[in-house]
């Protein structure tokens, strides 16, 4: 899974977030910092609404919370998210002795991106990208 320092380095870099089910995500509280909570229709539900989107727990939970404002949640990327995020940027993945490398060209320069989990190196990869747009 993506650190939660990259996640936070992306998300304030501009990546925005449309909760689709199986994102995870951390709430933006001291309490439940270390919690990942998954959307899922049958637990925590997206609700778009003209003032924002709101996710919302459903059903019976170990403990009660109706809902949570998204600017108050840290999502956590998927390997395959972060990927599809690159897209034609994207050029490999390989691993070896426990790194992983994501190689993409931006710009017309191929680069490479290491890290010890493969999400981590694809997010790295993003955040260069992200970078090129908004400079």
């Amino acid at each position: 899974m993506i650190s939660t320092e990259l996640a936070t380095r992306l998300r304030d870099a501009g990546l925005i977030w449309k909760p689709a089910d199986g994102d995870r995500f951390h709430i933006d509280a001291p309490e439940l910092r270390e919690d990942v909570f998954t959307i899922s229709t049958l637990v925590v539900e997206t609700h778009h609404f003209d003032t924002g989107t709101v996710l919302g727990f459903n059903g019976t939970t170990e403990w009660a919370l109706d809902s949570v404002d998204i600017d108050d949640t840290l999502w956590l990327p998927r390997e395959d998210q972060l990927r599809d995020l690159l897209g034609g940027t994207f050029r490999s993945l390989h691993a070896e002795d426990d790194v992983f490398t994501v190689e993409v060209e931006l710009l017309g320069e191929r680069r490479t991106f290491d890290a010890p989990e493969a999400a981590d190196a694809y997010g790295e990869a993003l955040l260069a990208l992200i970078g090129l747009s908004s400079g």
